[in-house]
């Protein structure tokens, strides 16, 4: 984790570490899927930001392998069609909101993108990107695009976050530029692929996580070796905090192994994402106020990288939707079976 430590703060060295890791690193379900987790995890408790970049280059890798032998068909006429490569920095861009559209439209056996795309994290410092958009009949589908391409322009992402603030989000407008079609209309969501990336993302604020746990812990230490032993409060605190890492650890490496061992191939593995999800951005914010309690506003105030990874960590775990998430998963367990 010496790169990462050194590439803090640095993102074309961060993109650096990131291709570099993609080159040997696991895709999940390809049965060293705990071990692709454990390196987003250390990562992500070495710098937040370091873990926001690597995170979604290797779910690139892995959606790009998923998509393999799906792209025939409409789309096969492309010029760039067949001869996606794997190089280059990479963004995975799917989200959506008000007032904005992309569209990929057929035209001469291709499909070229027109439309704006918002939440493009680092989009201008990329090479290229996996992208969702709408298509003729309703739903979207995934592509894969040349973000240096004429046609592709960047807005300007006005970031005013203090939370991963080298990693800015902002809209990728496109006019007419060409995409490869991954998968037909739906597939990006369907496939248990998209479930088993959300938990890597997960695995990387559980590394977040114990990065606070392990700052926290230090400071106690550091306190004690001072003459100030840690009173009751802060030693439940800390027996909390360690009960609630390892429960999660073990349930993120069983959920791996269920992963591999295929069991999570269907449509089940979205409801497990969700609880995965729940369960690890549920405690981050534990974690979170249990430290923050404790230690006050000096850390926040005067240590650089504690107040970092505080603001970091904060707005990352902020791609879970909380109760709406939660109650995406009351109706699929109203729906079906438990496993209580």
């Amino acid at each position: 984790m010496a790169e990462a430590q050194a590439a803090v703060g640095d993102v074309p060295a961060l993109l650096d570490l990131a291709k570099a890791a993609a080159a040997t690193a696991p895709k999940p379900g390809e049965g060293r899927t705990a071990f692709l987790w454990e390196i987003l995890a250390s990562v992500t408790a070495v710098d937040v930001a370091a873990g926001r970049v690597l995170e979604p280059h290797l779910d690139a890798a892995a959606i790009l392998a998923q998509a393999a032998g799906l792209a025939a068909g409409e789309g096969r006429d492309c010029p760039d069609f067949g001869g996606i490569r794997f190089d280059g920095a990479w963004g995975v861009f799917a989200a959506e909101a008000p007032g904005l559209r992309l569209e990929a439209r057929a035209a001469d056996g291709c499909f070229l993108l027109h439309g704006s795309k918002p939440w493009c994290s680092l989009a201008a410092q990329l090479d290229h990107a996996v992208l969702t958009a709408h298509v003729e009949g309703g739903g979207r589908a995934a592509f894969a695009v040349d973000l240096h391409a004429d046609g592709v322009s960047f807005g300007d992402p006005e970031w005013t976050s203090r939370g991963l603030r080298e990693i800015p989000s902002g809209t990728v407008h496109f006019d007419g530029v060409p995409a490869v079609p991954l998968g037909g209309s739906g597939w990006y969501y369907q496939r248990p692929g998209f479930a088993w990336g959300g938990m890597g993302v997960a695995a990387c604020w559980l590394g977040g996580a114990v990065a606070v746990a392990r700052s926290f812990t230090t400071s106690l230490r550091k306190a004690a070796d001072g003459g100030r032993e840690p009173d009751q409060i802060a030693l439940a605190h800390l027996g909390e905090i360690d009960r609630t890492l390892a429960a999660l650890t073990a349930y993120l490496a069983r959920t791996a192994d269920r992963i591999d061992a295929g069991e999570l191939s269907d449509a089940g593995a979205w409801r497990e994402a969700l609880r995965v999800r729940g369960s690890v951005a549920t405690a981050v914010e534990r974690i979170q106020a249990l430290v923050s309690q404790n230690l006050g506003p000096a850390p926040l105030a005067f240590d650089d990288a504690y107040g970092k990874r505080m603001a970091d960590l904060a707005l990352y775990i902020r791609q879970h939707h909380a109760m709406r998430d939660d109650a995406q998963l009351g109706a699929l367990t109203l729906a079906g079976d438990t496993p209580w």
